[in-house]
């Protein structure tokens, strides 16, 4: 007789003494032997069999010794031979096994077919398993048998056996028949009273306790059980498939799927893949698709016309009706229908039978496409493809869910590109958003959202602006129009030569006294004039000229090609000077965007930046600000100290990047100071944040003008290249200032101050400001600079 042992369960405590007996059923054998029953037709047998087993009354009274199951191997098997009936040991899954330790001794023809194909190496275990839950169990098994407890612990116990054969894992799960066993208390088990009940089923958790009232070894098992097994690989496998399809796509997604589905249809290789279509028009126009990991298209393919790649029984079953497809065998497919691109890449992916799952989204227009594809024909088909109807429901669910998620996805990149919160508020806005929803739900009258208002804020501004950014540009222009208009008489040039007609001579003369004006000075609206003449006048006479001669037509095409493809005017200087900008701006926001999140370490604090000819930047730091953290001014003079520091670094990086740039740009800083707190609102037309109040207007009037401000009694402007500016309007800003600036001073970031007094703008007057020059470092490196933590520990030093 075959004895197996779960590996698992060789050394497992349990309050159970084990004990394999025949008791019940020798018992039920005596009655069939009864006088009274001697019509039963198992009367005669049971006699005999009774006589046999009384020889052996170890077989009654219960063993533990497992070589007894040997010994008497055939004496046990007569006494289950009705358990196991010959004609069902080739359909049944089952065994004579001992509760809880999984010893079995007594197999089907089935079973023991089943481990013989799982290979020598299989261990027979139980998924999951855990020794203190499996003595809990037992706990709770002895208080149902011994003190009629109805405390339902079940849990259904699985294998996962291997198949060799077709190299997949099947799955089957257990049922217990407990009619053959009995359980005693032994002398020692000490008596479960009601108050130990209670005080067990609030202390599942807790082995020490169950086995405190349930000792090792405490209570006495005789008998054998059944071990039912059923084969639920379809059932696991649909489970899994949905545990995966519910699950959020880590990028793993499709691989678990393709395993999933392999062992759904046991086929080993088998393919699967996935599209979504945008499924406005999937007709004649050319159709998106928004993501793929498909097995037909290519991978770069964002676009196909679905009238065209596919035929048209599958643009309209798939695509218009919804409805699954098989291709059973696709070379039938290629041969039966005009072979189209579809047909091609089934040919060129060794595809043989393939499965087209369409699932519309119920939330928007994404179709996906799912693909199950065997490299074999007939593997997939229309019979076996309603296998699937257990799973297309919750593939609805997967297709709704991750299109809501990538519209979330695609909601958060829109808001943190174009209209992003900023993390520092993020909370108050929340909290409105949560209150309006609340007063909808409770039916209030007129519900509106709440104004979204911090009092009691400092404002610190900056900006790095491009000194003479519009005189460059305008230079610029003009250089390019020069060259173009000096074209243009050049082609006129040797069209006289070849073609003696006045029309070029006047032409000639027009163009020149373009190109006088040009370098005169250019007027608004001189561009435009300029090319308008050449579209309507210069060439139409151009497409004449370039037929006369191949001379002609080079120097017409030399023209041409110095014109921009898209702009069609020159626009070399131009170029030059906005990817200059470009860099530059790209530089200093990357630059200060990084060290922004540093500076939020130190107190959370609003920040937006923006983008002009250079970069300026509004912050704001107080109390109202934050949820749950404390406001000091400290953190404001930290704060200021940390953003003329970053001035200092900023005009290092315009001046390290001005090495890289075609068009030599330099930058002009300046910062505000205001000391008096104010509030800003947010604004829900322009969805972003201003201040908020009369008196604070004055700070945003000279926030605008201050830029282009003179030092007072002069034509000079206050921002220049090499040099931060600091505004204030009170002495203590200045004194503060100064300060900071003799610690930068001393870290040969900062050179000589200037004390200044600007002009009056309108409504604002008694403006000042300090000048300090920028030391520029020629080892500068914008990965290795001051962090705040530094500065202002030395700062407190």
């Amino acid at each position: 007789m075959e004895i197996r042992k779960l590996d698992a369960f060789k050394d497992i405590e349990l309050p159970l003494q084990l004990n394999i007996s025949f008791k019940k059923i020798y018992n039920m054998l005596k009655e069939y032997a009864s006088n009274t029953a001697k019509k039963h037709p198992f009367n005669a047998s049971a006699n005999i069999i009774i006589n046999k087993v009384e020889k052996y009354p170890e077989l009654i009274n219960g063993f533990s010794d497992l070589s007894l199951l040997k010994k008497h191997e055939d004496i046990i098997d007569v006494l289950l031979e009705t358990l196991f009936p010959e004609m069902l040991t080739l359909n049944e899954i089952k065994a004579a096994t001992v509760p809880f330790s999984f010893t079995s001794f007594k197999f089907t023809k089935r079973l023991e077919n089943i481990l013989e194909n799982a290979g020598e190496e299989y261990v027979l275990k139980v998924r999951d398993f855990e020794d203190d839950k499996m003595y809990i169990m037992a706990c709770t098994f002895i208080l149902n048998i011994v003190y009629k407890q109805p405390i339902d612990l079940k849990r259904p116990f699985f294998f996962d056996i291997p198949d060799k054969n077709l190299d997949i894992i099947k799955h089957y799960r257990v049922a217990f028949n407990a009619d053959f066993m009995e359980i005693t208390r032994s002398e020692n088990a000490p008596e479960i009273t009601e108050d130990d009940i209670k005080i067990l089923i609030n202390s599942y958790d807790n082995i020490a306790i169950w086995k405190e009232k349930f000792p090792p070894n405490s209570y006495i098992f005789k008998g054998f059980g059944i071990m039912n097994l059923f084969d639920v690989t379809v059932d696991e496998n649909i489970s899994s498939i949905r545990t995966t399809l519910l699950q959020k796509d880590d990028g793993t997604i499709v691989e678990k799927l393709r395993k999933e589905l392999s062992e759904f249809y046991n086929i080993k290789d088998l393919k699967v893949g996935f599209s979504v279509f945008d499924s406005t028009d999937l007709s004649l126009q050319s159709t998106r698709i928004k993501r793929t990991e498909s097995i037909i298209l290519l991978k770069n393919e964002n676009k196909i016309t679905c009238s065209t790649f596919f035929c048209n029984d599958i643009v309209t079953k798939v695509f218009k009706e919804q409805k699954i497809i098989a291709i059973s065998d696709t070379k039938n497919y290629g041969n039966s229908s005009k072979e189209n691109e579809f047909s091609k890449r089934l040919r060129n992916q060794n595809i043989g039978s393939i499965l087209l799952i369409p699932i519309k989204a119920s939330n928007n227009n994404d179709l996906a496409l799912l693909e199950i594809a065997s490299p074999r024909p007939y593997e997939l088909n229309s019979v076996n493809q309603q296998k699937l109807k257990d799973i297309i429901p919750v593939f609805k669910v997967a297709v709704n869910r991750s299109s809501e998620e990538y519209s979330n996805i695609l909601e958060a990149t829109i808001q943190e590109h174009y209209t992003s919160l900023h993390e520092t508020v993020k909370w108050k806005f929340y909290e409105a958003a949560e209150q309006y929803q609340a007063d909808i739900y409770a039916e209030k009258e007129n519900v509106k959202i709440e104004q979204i208002v911090f009092n009691n804020v400092y404002p610190l501004y900056g900006q790095s602006d491009i000194k003479g950014s519009s005189f460059a540009r305008n230079e610029a222009i003009k250089e390019d129009l020069i060259t173009q208009l000096t074209l243009a008489i050049s082609v006129l040039k040797e069209a006289c030569v070849s073609e003696k007609l006045p029309i070029y001579n006047e032409l000639m003369f027009r163009v020149n006294d373009y190109l006088k004006d040009v370098n005169t000075g250019l007027k608004a609206g001189d561009e435009i004039g300029i090319l308008e003449f050449l579209k309507r006048e210069i060439y139409p006479v151009f497409k004449h000229i370039k037929t006369l001669n191949n001379n002609l037509l080079v120097v017409v095409n030399t023209y041409m090609n110095r014109l921009d493809s898209n702009l069609h005017v020159v626009y070399e200087k131009r170029k030059a000077y906005e990817q200059s900008v470009t860099l530059l701006n790209d530089k200093l926001a990357k630059f200060i965007d990084c060290k922004q999140e540093d500076a939020q370490i130190m107190f959370p604090h609003y920040f937006e930046r923006y983008k002009t000819d250079g970069v300026e930047y509004n912050m704001y730091i107080g109390q109202s600000l934050t949820k749950n953290k404390n406001f000091d001014e400290l953190y404001l003079y930290n704060l200021r100290l940390w953003q003329l520091q970053l001035m200092c670094e900023m005009e290092n990086v315009a001046n390290t990047t001005r090495k890289s740039m075609e068009h030599d740009l330099q930058v002009a800083s300046l910062i505000l100071v205001h000391s008096t707190p104010l509030s800003i609102k947010f604004r829900m037309d322009e969805k972003q944040f201003d201040v908020d109040g009369a008196y604070n207007i004055r700070y945003e009037i000279i926030k605008k003008r201050i830029d282009k401000i003179h030092i007072k009694s002069t034509k000079k402007r206050l921002t220049i290249p090499g040099k931060i500016s600091i505004v204030y309007s009170q002495s203590k800003d200045a004194k503060e200032y100064l300060k900071y600036i003799k610690y930068l001073q001393a870290k040969n970031l900062l050179g000589e101050v200037e004390t200044l007094e600007l002009e009056d703008l309108q409504g604002v007057s008694g403006l000042k400001a300090l000048r300090v020059a920028v030391l520029y470092q020629s080892d500068f490196d914008a990965k290795k600079t001051i962090t705040i933590d530094t500065l202002i520990e030395e700062f407190k030093n």
